[in-house]
This record gives structure tokens, sequence and C-alpha cells, in this order.
């Protein structure tokens, strides 16, 4: 079986090359036998008088001398990388052995039938059966060669030895037969051999080359993969530090497309990202190299390409996208959005540049996908800033940098602060005050809003728990805290820390709740109501306002948002709007607040309209708690209208 194998493996092209270049591996060896068994030849030719045996001895030396040239000269070659072990000079070797071997074997039969001369027999067989010895095993890489060789130097010269005629001669004729098969299975053995160690190495080589392709190159598209596409990038800025090419990194991001492997299954997604790499190259053909970077993101590297022919190639593929995808009954609409950067003007070395790429990715699906969007540096900016505050988040939570500010909500029959909405605020040791509108996405995205929530329920609870009378705290929830299952337990928790009764404590939410509503939003307000707080729908009127959320939910008071109060005095829609909502809220028997109020104008507005609240800097500006409770042991407020109006501010999410 390893016999058969050996075989088949002679002829595989790699192997049987290198078996070729082990003929000529070592010129020094094949230099030593021919000098000596020319050395040999010429002192038999020098103790015989035979014509024949100089004529054989005279060609012997002739093809030796060709042999070593040919040897030198081909490994000389080979060293440099300029030759190759063809055909042809397998050949060339292979001749001129068994020339060579063959003039061996026939000087042994010339000396021992033409010459009574026993040193000259002696020095004739001697050299043929050395050199048989020898050359079995240093040319039993090409086996054929090494047999040919030992039979063409022994065979004649063993007939010589029977033909002498003599006892002594003829055993050993005997004993050379058997030597030469004896040289034939030890060739034959090497030879496997070697070719076993050949293939091995091959196979090695083609496993290393199998390992080296698999971490490089992505398995599904083909693309070179993100550490291939590092490399390449690292080699182009080594190369750039000695000029100032421009180099252009566009970064792209399949849009939607989980959307697409979730409800069409992977092996379609998997194809679309086989079909996105092949469009992708098509577009960018030799202008640069694409990666995939992982997922549904590709990388695309542009060396000597300028912002303007960056946006150019960005927009090719854009376009392209447009005209979607066929994946067998499947017709895709597909849209990628795209982010680049350019070096040197967008960043000096890899990472800086690939940071950038992605930077400008963010910023075109931020502005709603199927766009590119080329790096700026106040994208770095805004990307520092969002960091310091992503990073003084929990800091400030476990610190003393967040503080809550009350501001009254009034009630209209009396004037006595009837609530006090908590107000959140954040006062960065770096950055300064960060508006809640800024800081409370971030910490939604970082899903830190559950542990900001409980804080301010803890902290308004313990703060109400201590104002006179029962005035109730207002507490806006974020549409993130009511999808997880901990808001009633953290509410809960608060009440029964402080004491504070649920019915002092309000909840406010937005319509936006209801957009994405899987249902979970509804049980947890309907928990809610169960342990007694009241519920507070903010922000009335703008955005996705329905009126069957009214119908769906019993909301205890209705906020109309204060951009309907500013521009009350000037247009008679607003005070349409106004007043339908509270002839809607006195029918349905919930209280009303209108915020934004400023003027005694809008106050007047406000209480024409039917509205039982009002809250506004006419009143109060957010302020601390102790400010707060003296507001409510002062009795009850009129609002006193400023000079100098402040700008509005800035509501909790």
């Amino acid at each position: 079986m390893e016999r058969r194998a050996a075989q088949s493996s002679e002829e595989d092209t790699d192997v049987r090359r290198s078996l070729v270049e082990t003929l000529y591996a070592s010129p020094a060896s094949l230099t030593i036998g021919a000098a000596t068994g020319t050395a040999v030849g010429l002192v038999i030719s020098s103790l015989s008088d035979g014509l024949a045996i100089h004529v054989v001895v005279a060609t012997l030396c002739l093809v030796a001398g060709l042999r070593v040239f040919s040897a030198i000269f081909f490994h000389r070659q080979l060293v440099r990388g300029m030759a190759v072990a063809s055909r042809r000079w397998e050949l060339a070797y292979e001749l001129g052995a068994w020339a060579y071997s063959g003039l061996l074997g026939l000087m042994g039969f010339v000396t021992l039938i033409g010459s009574t001369n026993s040193v000259i027999h002696m020095l004739s067989v001697s050299m043929a059966t050395g050199y048989a010895g020898g050359i079995s095993g240093r040319n039993a890489g090409r086996v054929q060669i090494a047999i040919g060789q030992v039979c063409l130097a022994l065979l004649p010269t063993a007939l010589g030895l029977w033909l002498e005629g003599s006892t002594g001669y003829r055993v050993l004729s005997v004993a050379m037969v058997a030597m030469i098969l004896g040289l034939a299975e030890i060739s034959s053995t090497t030879h496997r051999i070697v070719v076993q160690a050949l293939i091995g190495r091959r196979d090695k080589s083609l496993l290393a080359e199998k390992f080296e392709r698999l971490a490089r190159y992505d398995n599904l598209t083909g693309l070179e993969n993100r550490m291939a596409m590092q490399m390449r990038l690292r080699d182009i800025f080594e190369t750039n530090d000695k000029r100032a090419d421009a180099v252009a990194i566009l970064w792209m991001d399949v849009d939607r497309f989980k959307e697409i492997n979730d409800s069409l299954g992977h092996m379609i997604g998997d194809r679309l990202l086989r079909v996105v790499a092949e469009r992708l190259n098509e577009i960018v053909q030799g202008q640069g190299r694409v990666a995939r970077f992982g997922g549904d993101e590709f990388v695309i590297i542009c060396p000597d390409t300028d912002r303007v022919a960056a946006a150019t190639i960005a927009q090719e593929i854009i376009t392209d996208f447009a005209h979607g995808f066929d994946l067998g009954d499947h017709h895709l609409q597909v849209t990628a959005s795209i982010g680049y950067a350019v070096a040197p003007q967008d960043g000096r070395d890899m990472d800086e540049l690939m940071q950038h790429a992605d930077l400008a990715l963010y910023e075109a699906k931020g502005a709603g996908r199927n766009r590119a969007s080329s790096f700026n540096w106040s994208l770095k900016e805004r990307f520092n800033r969002i960091h310091e505050i992503e990073t003084g988040l929990r800091r400030a939570l476990d610190g003393d940098e967040l503080q809550l500010m009350f501001q009254p909500i009034v009630a209209l029959d009396g004037g006595d602060i009837d609530a006090c909405e908590a107000l959140i605020r954040w006062n960065h040791p770096v950055l300064g005050s960060i508006p809640p509108s800024e800081f409370i996405p971030i910490a939604e995205s970082m899903g830190l809003i559950e542990a900001l929530t409980g804080w301010v329920l803890r902290q308004a609870c313990i703060a109400a728990a201590g104002w006179p009378g029962e005035v109730r705290v207002a507490i806006n929830i974020s549409p993130a805290s009511l999808k997880s299952h901990d808001l009633p337990s953290h509410v809960i928790a608060a009440l029964l820390e402080t004491g504070l009764p649920a019915r002092r404590l309000e909840l406010e939410v937005t319509e936006s709740i209801f957009l994405d509503d899987s249902g979970q939003t509804s049980t947890i307000l309907r928990e809610l109501q169960r342990i007694g707080l009241r519920l507070a729908l903010d922000d009335f009127g703008t955005g996705y306002s329905s009126l069957s959320y009214l119908r769906s939910y019993r909301f205890d008071t209705l906020k109309i948002d204060q951009s309907f109060m500013a521009g009350i005095s000037a247009n008679a829609e607003d005070r349409a709007i106004v007043r339908a909502i509270g002839n809607l809220a006195r029918d349905l028997s919930m209280d009303t607040v209108a915020e934004g109020i400023e003027t005694q104008d809008q106050l007047a507005h406000a209480r024409e309209a039917g509205f039982t609240n009002v809250q506004g800097y006419l009143f109060s500006r957010p302020v601390t708690n102790e400010r707060i409770i003296e507001l409510i042991e002062a009795g009850p407020l009129h609002g006193e209208e400023r000079p100098d109006p402040v700008v509005r501010r800035r509501r909790l999410a």
C-alpha cells in the first residue's frame, strides 16, 4: 500500500521537482566521485598496454568532467533562484550518470578479460563496487537512475569476473550479482523514505498555506478579513511615511441586515453578504481592496485616493445598491450606510483613521441611513464629549454630582402648590452643567437608565416625605424604563423606604411610549395604578397624539406642552387647541397642567381654558428641596411676571 502511494506520489509535480533537486544537491560529492574514478582509470591505463583500456579511460575522464561542470552550473543557478528542476535537467543527469556508470562497468570488464595483472583487476573491481555502493544511496531520490547505475557498473564487472574463469573470481561474480539485488532494495527503501518525507513536507506546507488563508480571508465571502485588512493598511502607512499620498478608508454597513437575517433566515443572509461582496469588488475594481470587517460591515481601502474620489466611490456604491439584489425567489431592496476618512487630513496612523471612518459611518446611520458621510473633526469632538459623559455617568451615580431640583405645579383655584416636578441636574467636573436632554439618551443607550430612574425615585420620595401637607412629587419616566420589569419594584422599594404614600407619587409618561408597545408597557402601567400611584400624560398634543390613549388608560393628569402656551396670545389656533384640551380633560374628570407659564397673559388663557394647574417661571424656577419647603410653607403663589424672562428650561426626558 505504501509502495503504491509512493509511486503515485512520485508523479506529483512538486515532489518530483524536489527529487530532481536532490540529484544536484551536493556537487562536491559528485566531484569527488568523478575525481576518484578518473584517478583510478588513469592508474589502470598507465599499468596496461591495451588500446581498449586507454579508450575507455579517456572516455570516462571526459564524461566525468562534463558531469562535474553541469552539476556545479545547475547548483549555482538553483541557489540564485534562476534554475528550475525540470525534466530536461533530470534527463541530462540521468544520461550522464548512466554513461559514467556504464564506463566504470566497461572498464572492469575490459581489464578482467584483457589483462592478467591482478593489481589492475583489484583497482577496477574495487572502483565499480565502491561507486555502486555509494550511488545507491546518493541518487535514491530518482530510484530508476540509482538502480540503473548499479546495474551498469556491476553487471559488466560481474560478467568479466565470471569469464576470467578461476573459482575465486566466479564466487566474487556471484556475490556481485547478489550485491546488485541488495543495493536495488536499499535504493528502493531509501527512495520511499525520501518521497514520504517530501510528501510530508509538502502536506505541511499546504496545511500552513490553508491555515494562513483561513487566518487572512473570510470564509463566507472570500474577501480579506479584519486581520488581513489591518496588515494591509499598516503596510500602506509604513510606506507612506516616506511620502504624502492620500489614503481613503470607506467603512460600509448593510442597513437593517439583521431584519433580513431574522425574517428570511441565515441562508438568505449569507447569500446576500456574498452578493454584496461581489458587487463591491465590481464597483471598486482597481481603485482599492475590499475586506469584510465582520457581520454586515465591509471596509474598502483605497490608496492614492483623495476625499473627492472617496465620495465618488461611496456614491457609486449607494447608487448601485438602489437596483436591489436578486437572490432566487427573493428581490431585496437593500441600502448601505458609508462613512469615509482620508489620510493624512483625517488621521496619520491606521488606528486613528479607522476610528474616524467608524465615526463617519455612525453619523451616516444616525442621519437616516442610505447615505455616505465624510469625517470631520466636529464628529471627533462630539464623540469625545459623549465618551466623557458615558465615563462620568457611572461615577456620577456613585458620587455627589447629580442633584434633584423641584418646580412647583400650582393649583389655579387658590394658588396652593399642588405638586412639584422633580428635575434632575448634573454638574460634570470637567464639562460643567450637562442638560438632561443630552445625558438621558446616553444613559438609555448604556443601559444605565434603570439605575438612574431608581436614584431619582428614591431621592424624590425622600424629599417629598419631608414636605408639609399632601403635596405630590411628579417624576418623568423614560420610555426605556417602562420596558423594564424592574420599574414597579423600584417604585415600591422607594415608597417603603421613605414611607411616602403612593397617592403622593405621580409618574409622568410621554405619548412616545405607546409607539413601540408590545403589551409590556400596558402591563407595567396597570401594575403601577394598582399600587395607587397617579399617572400623568406629559407633553400632550405633540408627537403622535391619539385620543385612543385616553380611552385605553385612566390617566389622572394631562399636561399640555409649553409650545402651545408660548404663542397663545397671538395664535388663535393655539388658543382653540388649549380650550379643546381643557374641555376634554374636564369631561374625562382629569386634572390638567399648562406648562411654560411665564406671563400673566398666558396664565389668563390657561384659566380661561379651564385648566386646573399651571407650571412655569412665572411662579418659580426649578429650585432646591430646601427652597420648595419654604414655598410650600409660605402659602399660595399668585405669580409675579419678571421684566427679563429667562430662557425656557429643558425638560427631563
